[in-house]
């Protein structure tokens, strides 16, 4: 990264125990899929049932857990919940060797890895707030994103490759081991970490329940931002099963050849996400932010004129490339804008209701867009999300606002 700055030990392993986990989930991608339809013989209404009522009922299960993350100790939170994970992935194998691996088992692993996901990135949030200072913010998330988008671009291929070697429970153990791996990791930072004070109340209250979601509402800066961000990325994931279904099913593609245009433009990301500071620092991060917005909601309906062969190869490398380099560059700005915005007593439930909203309007929209679907065609389908997303610039504020004033921010970690 251009003007590389060391953010220290603390933080370095931090970045460890994230870039192990996310190659972890990279590498076990689409697992769960293929053991419903391989193992267990499930048919596409399961299988699109397992996607989206795992991550729907997972969101709902995570809502109460924003207010019992804001006011522990963060770093104990995010090792409970990568052991959750690993527990639960583990089960799978363990179900499969012993002969009693079902549907069921899935879809509740599903439910509890979602739920867990939201906590640990809840509390994740509010920890790095709280560990790097202000100014850095944006270089931790930038190397987040370039290490999320690595993993992603490595990690498929390589999961292929040992599922078609060792079959489809080999990438579930290597995904639950990377969240084991996780945990020993944040175990390992060290320092001590001062406990969040309840003001008010001393127990949960159901009022608790709605501030995050009553901060972003009433926040000028973040109400925009986040009804975009939602919309955005529930139009990209409704999409992304059809597209599976027009080029694997009408249009003939290989399925290395499906794997190879989602992997490729997955080096976007990368390269999206190291220009996110230089360009921040040179421009503004609001300027940045704004642009890479609006950029990235152009891309999407061209995959509404994919066709066979190596034409349509290189189309949907071209648009998906476009869209991952925009993504890459938005999603750090977007996060370090979320920091910025909120006080440390209420980042947790922030994020967590962010996060909870995002899997809703996915689930919500990857069902309706499968009925839409189904009563029109895939390629239907996909060319409406992706005029849907050319609207989606006028969610965004033309207005930047000031960082939140932090009078009450939490004390350092030492």
């Amino acid at each position: 990264m251009a003007g590389r700055r060391g953010l220290g030990r603390r933080f370095g392993w931090l970045w460890a125990s994230y870039a192990v986990s996310a190659y972890g989930t990279g590498f076990g991608f689409g697992a769960f899929p293929l053991i419903a339809v391989l193992v267990l013989h499930s048919g596409p209404t399961q299988v699109a049932a397992l996607a989206a009522a795992g991550r729907a009922v997972g969101a709902v299960v995570a809502v109460p857990l924003g207010p019992w993350v804001e006011f522990r100790r963060k770093r104990p939170v995010m090792v409970a919940m990568d052991l959750t994970r690993f527990a639960a992935l583990m089960s799978v194998p363990v179900a499969f060797a012993l002969g009693g691996l079902s549907f069921a088992q899935l879809l509740v692993v599903s439910v509890v890895v979602a739920a867990a996901n939201i906590a640990f990135n809840a509390a994740g949030g509010a920890y790095l707030k709280a560990l790097v200072p202000p100014e850095d913010l944006l270089v931790a998330n930038s190397r987040f994103e370039s290490t999320t988008w690595t993993a992603t671009t490595v990690g498929p291929p390589l999961g292929g490759a040992a599922i078609g070697l060792f079959g489809p429970v080999t990438t579930v153990v290597a995904d639950a081991v990377s969240y084991l791996l996780s945990a020993l990791g944040i175990r390992a930072i060290g320092g001590t970490e001062p406990r969040a004070e309840r003001v008010g109340a001393p127990r949960m209250r159901a009022g608790d329940l709605l501030e995050g979601w009553r901060h972003i509402l009433t926040h000028p800066g973040l109400r925009p931002l986040f009804f975009n961000s939602i919309v955005v990325n529930g139009l990209i994931m409704a999409s992304e099963p059809l597209l599976a279904v027009l080029l694997l099913g009408r249009l003939g593609f290989a399925p290395w050849q499906y794997g190879l245009v989602f992997a490729a433009p997955c080096v976007g990301g990368l390269v999206g996400s190291r220009l996110a500071r230089p360009l921040a620092a040179r421009y503004g991060q609001h300027k940045v932010l704004l642009t890479a917005g609006v950029l990235r909601a152009g891309w999407p309906v061209g995959l509404a004129f994919v066709r066979p062969g190596v034409p349509g190869i290189v189309l949907i490398i071209t648009v998906q490339l476009g869209l991952v380099t925009c993504c890459g560059l938005f999603n750090p700005l977007l996060a370090t804008c979320r920091l910025d915005q909120t006080d440390p007593d209420r980042v947790a439930r922030t994020l967590a209701a962010w996060s909870v909203s995002s899997s809703a309007a996915i689930a919500a929209l990857t069902a309706l867009w499968g009925v839409l679907a189904a009563i029109t065609s895939p390629r239907t389908a996909i060319a409406a999300a992706g005029v849907l997303l050319l609207a989606t610039p006028l969610l965004l504020s033309r207005r930047e606002h000031a960082p939140q004033n932090t009078k009450n921010q939490a004390a350092s970690l030492t």
